[in-house]
């Protein structure tokens, strides 16, 4: 084989093997945390990989939280905010499960996490809009089946848990 055409075949198995690794994978978190210490039980998504079309890199993470913990948040809706985990922290959470995003499904869960961290007023609501909640919309746009069992509600590790179950195509482990 000449030269020439060898050395094209190779940067088209190049361009072509960049173009397939290309993806945005998203994974979904719980932190312990503790009720009367430190920080409260929570959950998150971490993005991470390549978009498609453009070969951005994405590396972020969104957890929908209380803007301050207070007495407040028990008695009704309290102000929001979208809280970013530090790196550090990132090691030391729980790890559910993992699903890849199209670039479509990427931009849907941005707009998602814009949604609820441009709501005017006090969007926060330990019952009915909380990290549970926040999560739960992301795992949507991913195509995933998810409820919001009243009991699970204050518990982001049981929950997440449970969404692994109704969604057994994951091959994801229980935690515990």
């Amino acid at each position: 084989m000449p030269r020439f055409l060898t050395l094209i075949l190779a940067v088209v198995a190049l361009v072509w093997s960049a173009g397939a690794a290309a993806e945005v994978r998203m994974s979904f978190h719980s932190f312990n945390g503790s009720l009367f210490f430190g920080r409260y039980p929570h959950t998150f998504v971490v993005l991470e990989g390549t978009l498609e079309e453009t070969g951005a890199p994405i590396h972020e993470n969104y957890g929908f939280t209380a803007k301050s913990a207070s007495p407040a948040v028990l008695r009704g809706p309290v102000e929001h905010a979208i809280l970013i985990e530090e790196e550090k922290y990132l090691r030391s959470t729980n790890r559910h499960f993992t699903v890849p995003l199209s670039d479509a499904q990427y931009w849907q869960v941005r707009a998602e996490m814009e949604k609820w961290r441009d709501a005017p007023g006090k969007y926060y609501d330990l019952d009915t809009r909380n990290c549970i909640h926040f999560v739960g919309a992301m795992a949507q746009i991913a195509g995933l089946r998810v409820d919001y069992p009243k009991q699970l509600l204050r518990k982001p590790k049981a929950w997440l848990n449970r969404v692994a179950l109704m969604n057994p195509q994951l091959g994801a482990k229980q935690i515990d």
